[in-house]
């Protein structure tokens, strides 16, 4: 078939009258499927039952240095978790802290405090500057977008390439003003490209001169471990900031949301020592300390980096042919009509489909109106206001295989009407 931006008003027409009926045929259906979010399916979440027989009550529940697991203290984190969890970052256990089921409250966190009492450096709270600014790479994760929107932080958007941001945009905007004080990424699987950023990219970002003196990378590395055609290297950034002169700068997240259960997982930051010293002074006003036993079911379950490599082989097995299955009908159904792009992931949890400009936000209102829940279009840019109307995040990993297979024909369709239609009105 050829590309419709090389047909005729009439061919357009004719193909746009044909796509209209088959997507009356799929109303008629009456599907209900929700592909608006990342979550694990089913089959995912019972890979980590057997973690739930690790501790019963008449385990051992001390800690390897025999803290009760039972009971108030340790505020950064149990030492087997520590080293763990260290381990998957690549960086040492004094670098580390594990803290409750979410790194997502752990940046929230991050920020509030910064804003009410500063970081390690500032002069005075983020809260107190007139503005507060913030570089956001798009297209990108729409919950790092909403805390910094909910705490007034001004977004500013910068475009993604292929290794990563733009660097040379980073690093101009980032010297320019002091109100910048950081940065989201997502360097590894990013949500929702897929891709890793380049060894380039990380000595470039850890050798940044930002006019603000408190300026932080928010490096959430929630993908790090969650391969899914392939296993991409990522530089070590915490040492990169090290030799770059800049050991302070970096604050590193991750956690087992979508590794073990995302309703009880563990979650952790790394960053400098000295950073770790200051933000514990801090959270000991917040908490005691935090769940201890579950820590310790994550530690005894995988008892080092390889066991959660294991485990991820097996999210893995279960991802790939989800995500092959809408790569299959993007090939199959839009390659070549020139109404758009898509990216294959590494791994993470997306896949992006680029429209024509102005069509995304129609191709998700057909996917609804025809049952089918997608992740709002703009949810991928600050303000939800993608200033192209063109990319739409799509998360495989929740529908079975078959309920997927349905919704990717619906989308594809959905794709050809709302770029046959933006073709006539042109």
């Amino acid at each position: 078939m050829k590309s419709y931006q090389e047909m005729t008003r009439e061919e357009l027409s004719a193909e746009l009258e044909k796509l209209r009926k088959s997507y009356k045929e799929f109303q008629a259906k009456g599907l209900k499927l929700n592909m608006a979010r990342g979550k694990p399916c089913a089959e995912q979440l019972e890979l980590s039952m057997p973690m739930l027989d690790v501790l019963n009550s008449v385990s051992s529940l001390q800690s390897e240095d025999g803290t009760d697991c039972r009971n108030y203290g340790v505020l950064d984190g149990i030492q087997e978790a520590k080293k763990l969890f260290a381990d998957i970052m690549e960086v040492s256990p004094e670098e580390t802290m594990v803290f409750g089921s979410s790194s997502l409250t752990i940046m929230y966190d991050t920020i509030s405090r910064a804003m009410t009492h500063g970081v390690l450096g500032s002069e005075k709270p983020w809260g107190k500057y007139d503005k507060v600014k913030f570089l956001c790479p798009v297209p990108g994760y729409d919950r790092h977008f909403a805390i910094t929107e909910f705490f007034g932080i001004e977004m500013i958007n910068v475009e993604m390439n292929e290794d990563g941001p733009d660097m040379d945009e980073v690093e101009r905007l980032a010297a320019s003003d002091e109100t910048i004080k950081g940065i989201w990424c997502v360097p590894k699987y990013s949500n929702p490209l897929g891709g890793t950023y380049s060894d380039e990219t990380v000595r470039r970002m850890a050798a940044l001169k930002p006019a603000a003196k408190d300026f932080r990378i928010f490096w959430d590395n929630a993908y790090c471990v969650h391969f899914i055609y392939r296993n991409t290297h990522l530089l070590n950034l915490l040492e990169e900031c090290k030799k770059a002169g800049n050991p302070n700068m970096a604050f590193l997240f991750g956690s087992t949301s979508k590794i073990t259960f995302p309703g009880a997982g563990v979650a952790f930051m790394a960053c400098s020592v000295e950073n770790a010293a200051f933000i514990k002074k801090q959270i000991a006003f917040q908490s005691i300390g935090w769940d201890k036993l579950n820590m310790l079911r994550h530690a005894r379950f995988f008892k080092n980096k390889e066991g959660v490599m294991a485990h991820m082989e097996k999210h893995a097995a279960l991802l790939r042919p989800r995500f092959d299955a809408v790569i299959d009908a993007f090939q199959d159904e839009l390659e070549g009509l020139g109404v758009g792009s898509w990216v294959k992931p590494d791994g993470g949890y997306f896949i992006t489909y680029t429209t024509l400009d102005g069509c995304a936000k129609r191709v998700v209102a057909l996917c609804r109106e025809a049952g089918v829940e997608m992740t709002g279009a703009g949810a991928t840019h600050p303000y939800k206001k993608d200033p192209r109307d063109a990319a739409i995040r799509i998360a495989p990993s929740y529908p079975s295989i078959k309920e997927l297979k349905q919704a990717v024909e619906l989308f594809c369709l959905s794709v050809k009407i709302a770029s046959c239609e933006k073709l006539l009105a042109q």
